[in-house]
């Protein structure tokens, strides 16, 4: 991220009203840059950090596509987008994920997310496709599968170098914790989460293009029907890539544009940054009146009697 002068400006507020009473209000920052690190508006400020958490997928699946692991193993567009996914774990998610390591030769076994309560198998885990494209990598490479979560572990630094590479940082620097799959995070400012996703969305690298093309054209095994990330993507028809993180992380690029957009709920709440995701999206005019008006109605009417409004804009820099 280009450093310049700290700019603050007021923050978004998101209220829950219910029959137009203030219930409830959650405050959410966020920021939009372009690919070469330049922050172009701003809420709050751009120097908010917070772990990305699953906003990290598209680039921890660069992995795969700058490897040659997709062409080895027959690996298709498909298989890619559940790499990039927070799944519900259907049955069509999970054939996926199960695609992916048959092809490898990798048993189902050597995933080490967690198998979610209820649940029969890490594959039903809605991290497993990353998983998955994790130990792709490492059969294509001859690393160790046994503890390829550690943060030392090849393919764990192959990662690190993608995204440190992208943002012009060196990998020494990044903070780094253990997301609740196991896999590292990283801590990262928004203007820095917004500019992965402008690069994401530029063009500029053909890993990061076919990433795209794979979340885009397979928007349902990204996230599941009716999820944001899916919805964006499906009613913009592949305009805009989006992925949404834990704990009130939510990141879209435009795509061709080279311009990214990152949000933070300051609590965490999903539902506030969905509602903020689609009154930005309107502001900078990323999406058409009709899919901000279908948008509004999915995310941010609750109910006969609920509803989210949200107040305060972005602020050019």
């Amino acid at each position: 991220m280009t450093r310049g002068k700290r700019v603050q400006t007021a923050e978004l507020e998101v209220r829950l009203l219910r029959e137009g009473i203030i219930e409830s209000r959650h405050l959410v920052q966020a920021a939009v840059a372009d690919n070469r690190g330049r922050v172009l508006s701003v809420a709050g400020s751009a120097e908010t950090a917070s772990f990305v958490r699953s906003s990290l997928k598209p680039f921890q699946a660069m992995a795969v596509t700058s490897t040659g692991t997709l062409e080895r193993f027959g690996l298709s567009d498909r298989d890619l987008a559940i790499m990039c996914s927070s799944h519900r774990g259907t049955i069509e998610q999970v054939r996926q994920v199960f695609n992916i390591l048959w092809r490898c030769d990798v048993d189902p076994s050597m995933l080490q997310c967690p198998i979610p309560d209820g649940k029969r198998s890490p594959l039903e885990h809605n991290c497993s496709g990353k998983h998955a494209g994790m130990l792709a990598v490492c059969r294509q490479l001859g690393y160790p599968t046994s503890d390829y979560l550690q943060r030392n572990h090849p393919v764990q630094t192959l990662i690190l170098s993608k995204v440190s590479e992208l943002l012009r940082m060196p990998a020494a620097e990044f903070i780094s914790a253990h997301d609740d799959c196991g896999a590292p995070t990283y801590f990262m400012q928004l203007g820095q989460m917004a500019t992965l996703f402008a690069q994401l969305a530029s063009g500029s690298s053909l890993d990061l293009e076919r990433i795209v093309r794979a979340m885009t054209h397979h928007p349902i095994l990204v996230a599941g029907e009716g999820e944001f990330d899916t919805e964006v993507m499906r009613l913009s028809e592949g305009a805009l890539v989006s992925k949404s993180g834990a704990e009130g992380i939510q990141c879209i690029g435009r795509v061709g544009e080279g311009m990214g957009l990152a949000i933070k709920v300051m609590d965490g709440a999903k539902r506030a940054k969905y509602a903020v995701a689609v009154h930005l999206l309107k502001q900078i005019g990323w999406v058409t009146p009709a899919i901000a008006e279908t948008l509004t109605e999915r995310y941010l009417t609750l109910g006969n009697f609920k509803r989210l409004d949200v107040q305060g804009d972005l602020t050019a820099v």
